[in-house]
Order: structure tokens, then sequence, then C-alpha cells
């Protein structure tokens, strides 16, 4: 209970955080956002009804009592964009904290990290809580940091892509270097055993959304992904034995009978 994700001075029990985009339903959703056992979900402002209350909204199906709203800047690709993204998310209510994003391919939807600094500095000086989707870069980690980004949250691989953690060596210099904000690992992962990797390489959390909304079993999937990142955040903490080459065998020779 005492090891939590604690993001600009707010503790989290979970620390795993979930998406709401490509689920069959809302229904389906709303079941697997439970089984996850995740305490911040985000949410695309671009993409959800803000202002025609008549119209039903993926907002209607989340409970503020029991889930934190992170909005997202998703479909942002300029740094103008994105901060006009967040200020309506603000303005609306939904929060001032954001998953800053933004984009500068579109197909494989690498972050413009240019921007993203950019917009990090106009919004944290505008009071937000900022958590950068970056890549896997140590050089721009710093820069985000130094712009006041309240966590650095770098891709495992391509947005949706299910290929999980492509570059380990990457993400064990962040674990090494970043040690001001929390680290969080967001995007790519597929499966549980991704998330496991992701966070036995220290990473402080996992944001995804794919990985759980398209599996076959989306409320199995986010069950998985819970003790995933449980498992692995443990067996951090434990400290894995070293890799041999040879064998070491596991019942000492000392006091042998003979």
């Amino acid at each position: 209970m005492n090891d939590q994700l604690v993001i600009a001075g707010r503790a989290f029990r979970s620390r795993l955080i979930v998406g709401t985009g490509k689920y069959r339903s809302f229904q389906e959703m709303v079941r697997a956002h439970e089984a996850s056992g995740a305490e911040m979900v985000t949410v695309a402002v671009r993409r959800v009804n803000l202002t025609d209350r008549t119209k039903e909204s993926l907002l209607d199906y989340i409970d503020r009592n029991k889930f934190f709203i992170l909005p997202n800047t998703a479909g942002c690709y300029t740094a103008e964009e994105a901060i006009r993204t967040a200020r309506l998310g603000r303005e609306v209510g939904l929060s001032e904290w954001v998953k800053l994003e933004v984009i500068g391919d579109q197909q494989t939807l690498f972050p413009d990290t240019e921007q993203l600094v950019a917009a990090t500095k106009t919004l944290v000086k505008e009071g937000f809580v900022v958590l950068p989707y970056t890549n896997d870069d140590l050089v721009v980690a710093r820069k985000l940091i130094d712009a006041g980004a309240a966590a650095v949250m770098p891709l495992g691989a391509p947005i949706g892509s299910g290929m999980g953690i492509q570059n380990e060596a990457n993400i064990r210099i962040l674990r090494e270097r970043v040690t001001e904000v929390p680290l969080v690992v967001d995007a790519g992962v597929g499966t549980a055993s991704d998330t496991t990797v992701a966070m036995e390489l220290g990473a402080d959390g996992v944001l995804m959304n794919t990985a759980i909304a398209e599996a076959h079993d989306a409320v199995l999937m986010a069950e998985a992904m819970r003790h995933a990142v449980e498992a692995g955040r443990k067996a951090y903490l434990a400290g894995r034995i070293l890799k041999k080459l040879y064998a070491s065998a596991s019942s000492p020779l000392a006091g042998v009978v003979r």
C-alpha cells in the first residue's frame, strides 16, 4: 500500500493507466476499466462530445468518483494545436492535467520532440500538469524535465503496434538517468509479458489502450495487465539474479553426505 505512483504530488495505488478508445462498446470499456484496477484513464479531448450534453458521450461512462481523468491531445500535429486542445479540456472541466501528444509523422505516430518541448514549456507556465508522450531519447527527456514536465512517458514501440519494448537499453538508461519525475512507458505493449518487462526495467508505470481494447476478451486482458504491472514492479524491487553463462547448483555442496 505504501508503494504508490506519485505524480505532481498526487498518489495512485495502481501503476496502470488505461485509455478509452477502440472498445467495441462503452459497456465493455466500463468492465475493462474495473478489471484493470487502474485509477487514471486518459481521454482524447478532440474525440469526445464536450458541448452537446443531449448526445451520448464516453464521459457518461466514466465514474469520476473512481477514476481520475487525464485528457490527452491525441491528433495534434503542432504545439499550437496541442496547447489549444489542452486549454479546451481544462475549460470544459476535464482537468488541468494533460497527456501531451504532438505527433510528427502520420504513419508511425512518432512524436515531434521539438514541438513537444515547446508546448510543454507553454502549458507548464499556464499551470498545467504536463505528462508528455515522447520517444525513448534521454536528451529529449532531460529537455522535457527542464521544461517542467511532471513525468516522462517514452514509447515502448509505435502506438497500437503491440510489439512490446523494442529498445530495452534505452529504457534502462532512462531509468538510471531520470530520477526527478516518474518514468511511464506509454504505447507499444501488446500483452501481459510486455508490460511485465517494462516494469522489470524500472518503469514507474505503464499507459496502454489498444492492448486491452482490441484483445479478443478485453476484460480478461485488463485483468491480466493489472497482474502484470504488479508482478513486474515486485520483481524490479526484489532485484533479479545476475545472468550467467554456466550453471550454478541450487543446492550447496557443503555438508553433502558422501
